[in-house]
């Protein structure tokens, strides 16, 4: 699917539902060797602040709640003071799921749309943001997505069982955005069901929802590593 199309057609074609931002930053960062992501410094500010500034300043999201760990709830709340959309700063729960309900939980009742982000995405870019949430205004779900360019295996007990057509196939970003009261449903129906989803869509998915993907971008990574982070800071350089 060729997105280059599409790239301008949700900004004039589709009007914007009320969204609040619900970024989820309450992971442990076991993958990090020691360093708390949150905090983590890119270009001498912490990762939490640039991620919140996205949203903060994209006029599609009307309001900001933040979900991250205990110990980080009185450091994320200074340091997002002069954020005035951030309405909250909420302690996560054991897992993403049960962190992302926290979250949409503490929403207000005017925002229609809930738009979904992983605070280790910090260069996540204002276009995004408003065609996704677009996007899912239109169709109810929503989320951005690129092209995967390795060849992918289908593995098990080392062996090969397949390999998909690359041209189906999409590494799916975040923000992801829902009709709040969809996601809601579908995040209550997961965890009745101990349905283990690797991202909101997939709960949405069970609930037999399509979900809309649209153009994201290559710069929007998730720093899941410490090399990540040094190729965080490489962007950040170019991006100046």
């Amino acid at each position: 699917m060729d997105f280059s199309k599409f790239k301008t057609i949700f900004r004039k074609t589709l009007p914007t539902k009320p969204c609040g931002a619900v970024i989820v930053a309450a992971g442990t960062a076991s993958r990090m060797e020691g360093i708390d992501k949150v905090m983590a410094l890119l270009g001498g500010e912490p990762m939490i602040v640039r991620t919140v500034r996205a949203f903060q300043n994209c006029d599609a999201i009307k309001e900001i709640v933040i979900v991250t760990r205990q110990e980080l709830i009185v450091p994320v709340m200074d340091l997002c003071h002069d954020f005035d959309k951030v309405q909250v700063v909420l302690v996560g729960g054991k897992t993403r799921q049960e962190s992302v309900e926290i979250g949409l939980g503490a929403l207000s009742k005017d925002m229609k749309l809930a738009a979904v982000h992983d605070g280790a995405r910090p260069f996540v870019s204002n276009d995004v943001i408003d065609r996704t949430v677009r996007a899912a205004g239109h169709y109810g779900a929503a989320a951005p997505a690129v092209p995967v360019k390795d060849t992918v295996k289908t593995v098990e007990k080392c062996l090969v069982t397949g390999t998909p057509d690359r041209n189906t196939l999409r590494a799916v970003q975040t923000p992801q955005v829902f009709d709040k009261d969809l996601l809601r449903a579908a995040l209550v129906k997961a965890r009745e069901d101990a349905a283990e989803v690797t991202d909101d869509c997939s709960a949405v998915e069970r609930m037999g929802m399509s979900v809309v993907m649209v153009e994201g971008d290559e710069k929007n990574l998730k720093i899941t590593t410490p090399m990540d982070l040094k190729i965080a800071e490489i962007l950040l350089e170019e991006m100046k």
